[in-house]
């Protein structure tokens, strides 16, 4: 049994990591070119006032937070079960 909570306890901390990756990634593009969501969803529903970036901005790097810290919690955890 505890062979398998080790091995999703490393899956969900690579999980974690990529999401906070992903998410880190998408936060500093929207900050480069806002208009990527309008080309790739073809839709502009700000009306071009640049609010829903903003947001999209903020929640990504919130995202990008609480997933990194949910893998040093993870990290942490695993550290804590090799002692």
């Amino acid at each position: 049994m505890r062979a398998r909570r080790g091995n999703f306890s490393r899956l969900r901390f690579g999980l974690d990591i990529a999401v906070a990756i992903v998410a880190a990634v998408l936060g500093v593009v929207t900050l480069i070119s806002r208009e990527w969501i309008e080309v790739v969803f073809g839709v502009d529903p700000d009306g071009g006032s640049g609010g829903l970036e903003w947001a999209i901005v903020i929640g990504l790097f919130v995202v990008a937070a609480v997933a990194a810290l949910a893998a040093r919690v993870d990290w942490r955890r695993r550290q804590m079960a090799q002692v």
